[in-house]
């Protein structure tokens, strides 16, 4: 068995080594990072860091400014696209790799294939975005398979819905946003009739907040009619087409689709799609980027999806908690998902999320660190981490099109500073990190090397010990988070600590803990090991008893019993 570790990384960013980036540079200024940075010593870095997985974001060729016309790609008009690199989330072909990350262009889909090879040599398996709510606005498949038809090449456009096209259209209009969409080279941006913009924007006056740069694909569902999913007379055009992408990227070797935007296509496309590719692909894995708790239930059950994100649920409590909430908050975060825990996703960050080290969330790396605990100890459920999240990155560039927000750029050509320092060329020795960074990676690596090291964490069943405290004195559950792990006679008593003051705290262990659990008991100090700083401790475990623990700031405590 084993506990699914995601690293996430831009993979147009990982590689980036400038040192003077430009505000809204182009490629040829700001540089690019390629496919092939992601070498066997960069993976085993990665590998080390304690991730099972590695999701490759942006891989898939999207809209960008960039000027590949000599490569018989056609030129996208920048009116219609986000940023000077475009956003990875506007697939302009889906059966094909984005130009900007070979190294070769003309060869870019065979070292994507070597990259699918290495990843796995590294002991790493791999994920990639599945876009399938909508395409760039000017969607055109120049590598699609010889038979297929392109999204729309066979649209009625004079039909605002059909269940054979694969757009929606507002006849007789023009796409007519509220910016200008003329350009000096390529003049303006003709739209007609508009296509319904990717976020269900049913007109033509998109706005700058709305996805422009995107139209929504069609499932079947007659939004500007019955809002009805129709069926009869056959299988929704796009079903089909969307199936055999997938089928295509699975039949590639790789081990996972990320699923953008999931809730926002018909739970029965993906109770139809997914179990066709898992007969084919058995072990390949869906994850679903669904915000609805009311459709939690859906996507698993009725979709088939392997994991969905927990973002309002667990992240957003950490955040809060993080940031002054009680940590008491966390108990009924996991208790609403408990039939469900197996199949949630966990993270603190990732390319929509603002970086905890920016000012907009925590403004310190460290304040972070009892949040990890909790994330990633606490299930036996996949964690994800994103890349520079372990250097303490804030996020806090103004690259371009993306202002300083928190987050980093997903539509700039930029680098990134802690990862490229980081890499160092290639090196990976740490040279150039502060010590903060070092020691800030050191524990990501110990929290996540637990996670299958240890097999109370890995298998184990969960107890939260937090209700046994409320009336606790000696325990300040507004600061303190307190849990247990056990899987046959290893038991791992975690304490999470998010004040900025070290903690002393006397742990009640509720009697029903010892029953559930089946934890002899002791009647005097048991030996353990304390998993984060690898020192031994002595304490006393017994039934509605207390266990004192001083517990650091900003941090906790991880103690190993074997009984």
């Amino acid at each position: 068995m084993e506990k699914i570790t995601i690293y996430q990384v831009f993979t147009r960013l990982f590689g980036a080594n400038s040192k003077k980036c430009v505000n809204n540079g182009l490629k040829d200024t700001n540089g690019c990072g390629k496919m092939a940075d992601f070498t066997l010593a960069a993976l085993g870095e990665i590998k080390k860091l304690g991730a099972t997985h590695i999701w490759y974001t942006g891989i898939i060729e999207h809209a960008t400014k960039t000027d590949y016309t000599q490569y018989g790609i056609q030129k996208d008009h920048p009116a219609v696209v986000k940023g000077n690199a475009g956003s990875p989330y506007a697939i302009k072909d889906y059966y094909d790799i984005d130009p900007d990350l070979a190294t070769k262009v003309p060869e870019r889909m065979k070292e994507f294939e070597n990259l699918v090879k290495r990843t796995h040599k590294a002991e790493l398996k791999m994920i990639i975005d599945f876009v399938p709510n909508h395409v760039a606005r000017q969607y055109h498949s120049d590598a699609k398979p010889e038979g297929v038809r392109d999204l729309g090449e066979d649209d009625d456009t004079t039909m605002s819905f059909s269940l054979q096209n694969n757009f929606y259209y507002i006849p007789y209009s023009r796409f007519s946003p509220n910016f200008s969409l003329k350009d000096e080279e390529m003049g303006e941006y003709v739209e007609e009739p508009a296509k319904v913009t990717g976020n269900d924007c049913f007109t033509q006056w998109a706005g700058q907040n709305d996805w422009y740069e995107t139209v929504k694909l069609n499932y079947g569902v007659d939004y500007q009619g019955t809002h009805q999913l129709v069926f009869s007379p056959s299988t929704p055009d796009t079903w089909i087409k969307m199936r055999d992408i997938l089928l295509f990227w699975a039949s590639k070797g790789i081990d996972g689709f990320r699923c953008d935007m999931a809730e926002m296509v018909p739970c029965d496309f993906w109770g139809w799609a997914i179990p066709q590719v898992k007969e084919k692909y058995p072990d390949i894995i869906f994850i679903a980027e669904v915000y609805n708790p009311h459709e939690y239930r859906n996507y698993i059950h009725r979709g088939h999806f392997d994991y969905l994100y927990d973002k309002v649920g667990l992240y957003d409590t950490l955040r809060s908690v993080v940031g002054g909430n009680s940590a008491s908050c966390i108990t009924g975060a996991w208790q609403a998902v408990d039939d469900i825990k197996d199949h949630m996703l966990n993270f603190l960050e990732n390319h929509d999320e603002q970086r905890i080290a920016s000012p907009f969330f925590a403004g310190s790396a460290e304040k972070g660190k009892p949040a990890l605990l909790v994330s990633a100890l606490m299930g036996t459920n996949p964690m994800m981490v994103y890349f520079g999240q372990e250097l303490g990155e804030p996020g806090m560039d103004e690259e371009g099109f993306s202002g300083r927000d928190g987050r980093t750029t997903i539509f700039d050509y930029w680098t990134i500073d802690t990862i490229r320092r980081w890499r160092n060329g290639g090196k990976f020795e740490g040279k150039l990190l502060t010590d903060d960074e070092k020691k800030l990676q050191h524990y990501y690596e110990k929290v996540l090397g637990m996670c299958n090291k240890d097999k109370a964490i890995r298998e184990g069943k969960f107890y939260d010990i937090q209700y046994a405290n409320y009336d606790n004195e000696l325990m300040d559950t507004n600061k303190l988070y307190a849990f247990i792990r056990k899987a046959d006679k290893e038991l791992i008593l975690v304490v999470a600590n998010f004040s900025d003051e070290d903690q002393r705290a006397w742990v009640k262990i509720p009697a029903h803990a010892f029953e559930y659990l089946g934890i002899p008991t002791f009647a005097e100090k048991v030996e353990c090991k304390e998993l984060l700083s690898h020192t031994i401790e002595k304490h006393i475990i017994m039934p509605d008893g207390t266990t004192y623990i001083e517990v650091p700031s900003n941090g906790g405590k991880a103690l190993k019993f074997k009984l």
